[in-house]
């Protein structure tokens, strides 16, 4: 059997699926799906000049889930022989007949699934051997710490390559499958000077490794961020602006996604419970969702359940067009699934008229705390209360004034959404929402 994790594994993987599919047919089941993968990747990490770990992945898998009318069962396995295969259609057969019958289990509909798929450009395998990694590795590290003589210690570098090659089908007799890459590029120092120490960090993430950042600037960026935490002091307590960084502000929009996806609304569980048509955030505020963008992180040309992905305004002029849905979730709530099982697919958050560069957003904040890094998980996701550590610089007269730590920024984030200001062009496209910088007005700062 072939070794390679690449395209010309489809049509291996597409045999197992389609011999669940019939196995489970042969069963009784009246519908079913079945995922297969392989996966493999490298991963180093450097420390001070010295390799701490190189690890090998790759792995196998199928997951086959069948429905006996509205009784589902599910069972997955790391073989992907035929008798294993076989083993586990059985298994989440025997699990089925056992289940409540519920009204909302089934495959998505027959008329929603995928049909074309166009190249994303999605694969980009990097023939790189432990000994280059370790080399860009230490080049990443040294580059930050030679930045500074304060810059005396390191918590690593780390370079990480992963390939995979997965197919998806059910009874609707869909199947299809792609290749995909991801690389990485990280890096953290410790900075100090007499008894302060601070850390911080940087990364770079891509389909493509071409289009990582130099491991030389990741490196320095690292030994930057450290290098201005130095110093950092506690503030008194007060109400004032925050300007979350972009990788902060992903974190809100995250809050937002949480909020409106299908589980929490028929739960009753969600702080924006009921609030398709109504307004979530300022009216400047967007937010599109491009599943089809080529080389993006979580791009994808069907979802979860085979249903076919499409471009969506989710918010307009501030306003949310719907929730985010899967099959299951959108039967419980009346409603059709928006190809979003497994999650969105490349958020993009955009502000015509209010968005500015960082300079602009310090200046129109005056005052206020920037924040660079959250930390806690005090978060409801029910109330949306919204109670956070958190570190970074505070702004006075439209500038960077001094790094601050040991502070609790606290609001609601029904409030949080809709009292943002300003948005930033610093665009972060590291994730699946892509998204710059946001100003939230009054906000609590809890410090001295």
């Amino acid at each position: 059997m072939s070794t390679e994790v690449d395209a010309t594994r489809i049509p291996e993987l597409q045999q197992v699926v389609a011999s669940a599919l019939a196995e489970a047919r042969a069963a009784g089941a009246s519908a079913a799906d079945a995922d297969a993968s392989l996966q493999k990747g490298l991963s180093v990490t450097v420390r001070m000049g010295e390799v701490e770990t190189i690890e090998y992945h790759r792995d196998r898998g199928m997951a086959v889930t069948v429905y006996f009318g509205h009784r589902k069962g599910s069972a997955s396995t790391a073989d992907l022989r035929p008798a294993a295969v076989s083993q586990t259609v059985a298994k989440a057969c025997a699990i089925a007949r056992h289940t409540a019958s519920d009204e909302c289990a089934g495959l998505a509909d027959a008329d929603l699934m995928a049909r074309a798929f166009p190249d994303l450009d999605l694969d980009h395998p990097w023939a790189l051997e432990p000994e280059q990694a370790v080399a860009l590795a230490r080049e990443c590290e040294a580059a930050g710490l030679a930045l500074d003589r304060r810059l005396a210690n390191s918590e690593g570098a780390s370079l990480s390559t992963h390939r995979g090659v997965r197919v998806f089908g059910n009874t609707h007799g869909f199947i299809a499958g792609f290749p995909s890459t991801s690389h990485s590029l990280s890096c953290a120092l410790v900075a100090q000077a007499g008894s302060d120490m601070q850390r911080d960090h940087w990364y770079s993430v891509a389909r493509n490794a071409g289009d990582l950042a130099g491991a030389a600037e990741i490196g320095r960026q690292a030994g930057r961020r450290a290098l201005a935490r130095l110093g950092a002091r506690r503030i008194g307590t007060r109400r004032a602006p925050v300007l979350f960084s972009p990788e902060m502000a992903r974190g809100l929009h995250a809050h937002f996604i949480g909020a409106i996806r299908g589980a929490s609304q028929y739960r009753r569980a969600s702080f924006l419970l009921d609030a398709a048509g109504s307004q979530v955030y300022p009216p400047f505020l967007q937010m599109q969702e491009r599943p089809h963008l080529r080389r993006a992180l979580a791009s994808g040309n069907f979802d979860a359940e085979g249903v076919a992905t499409r471009e969506r305004e989710l918010v307009h002029g501030g306003v949310l067009d719907g929730y985010v849905l899967g099959s299951y979730s959108a039967r419980k709530l009346g409603l059709k699934t928006t190809g979003n099982a497994g999650g969105v697919h490349n958020l993009l958050v955009s502000a015509p008229g209010a968005s500015f560069d960082f300079e602009e957003l310090l200046a129109r904040m005056g005052e206020g705390l920037y924040v660079t890094e959250l930390l806690g998980q005090g978060v409801n996701g029910v109330t949306g209360d919204y109670s956070r550590g958190a570190s970074g610089f505070w702004v006075e007269h439209g500038a960077l004034a001094y790094p601050v730590h040991e502070i609790t920024i606290a609001g609601n984030l029904r409030e949080m959404l809709r009292n943002i200001v300003a948005v930033g062009t610093d665009i972060d496209v590291r994730g699946a929402i892509r998204c710059g910088s946001v100003v939230v007005e009054g906000m609590t700062i809890a410090g001295e």
